[in-house]
């Protein structure tokens, strides 16, 4: 019986340990996979500006490539952190310029023909502290998010807004897509659900668990038929004005 419970104990071993590595396996290929598809769409818009000798080419390829390369390094950073003994990222906390990551983040958004994006910013300066790659995972998550929620026959808006609220700075993300069902409102958050028919369902859990890390809020409102907005609060460094 000693016998059995021990090859018992080295089997459910083993099988934490590979359901442990898929997860993370499911993991790595959510956050790579992500910013890829606006990557190559905007890669495209410049060999067609190019090609076509658009008079605005140079500063489109300039402007689009200071996004390119950050996203890049921000693949590059993920898939070495996860090589490393395939453990998370650790966090490098920084002063971030809230306007300036999330116009960063939608560039590769702006010339996507089959949705509009529209950013509006905040007037003032709004500073956090926060790890600069995992907000542009999270940014990355809700705007995938957004585009994937809107029906192909629809024509498709993201309006995304960035606000004081008190102390904190707030962060929209309004699409005009599907919205949810009241079945799936309770469950959006949790790992291993989504609402497509491909991914990891793993994007919004990590989204959560990166706003909560850096003492931050993540909710949405949603409207079946209609539309979803996403809202994520993060704490402001005092001198933000």
């Amino acid at each position: 019986m000693v016998k059995k419970v021990e090859e018992n104990a080295i089997l459910l071993a083993q099988s934490e340990r590979e359901s442990a590595w898929r997860e993370m396996a499911r993991q790595v290929a959510h956050e790579i996979k992500n910013p890829l598809t606006p990557m190559k769409l905007n890669i495209q818009y410049m060999q067609q500006a190019l090609h076509n000798n658009y008079p605005n080419a140079r500063e489109l390829v300039e402007r689009v490539s200071v996004s390119l390369v950050e996203q890049i390094d921000n693949l590059s950073y993920i898939a070495s952190e996860f090589s490393n003994f395939a453990k998370m990222p650790e966090a490098r906390p920084e002063d971030i310029d809230l306007n300036a990551l999330v116009e960063n983040s939608l560039e590769l958004y702006l010339n996507d023909k089959d949705v509009q994006v529209t950013l509006e910013k905040y007037p003032g300066s709004l500073h956090i502290h926060s790890d600069r790659s995992q907000l542009l995972r999270v940014l990355n998550n809700l705007l995938q998010n957004a585009k994937q929620s809107i029906p192909s026959e629809r024509e498709g808006t993201i309006l995304v807004r960035v606000e004081k609220a008190g102390n904190n700075a707030l962060i929209s993300v309004k699409d005009n897509g599907v919205g949810m069902e009241e079945d799936m409102v309770r469950k959006i958050f949790q790992p291993y659900f989504t609402t497509k028919s491909s991914g990891t369902g793993l994007g919004l859990a990590m989204t959560k668990k990166i706003i909560e890390f850096w003492k931050g809020k993540i909710w949405f409102e949603t409207v079946e038929h209609q539309g979803t907005v996403f809202y994520v609060e993060l704490p402001l460094i005092s001198e933000s004005i």
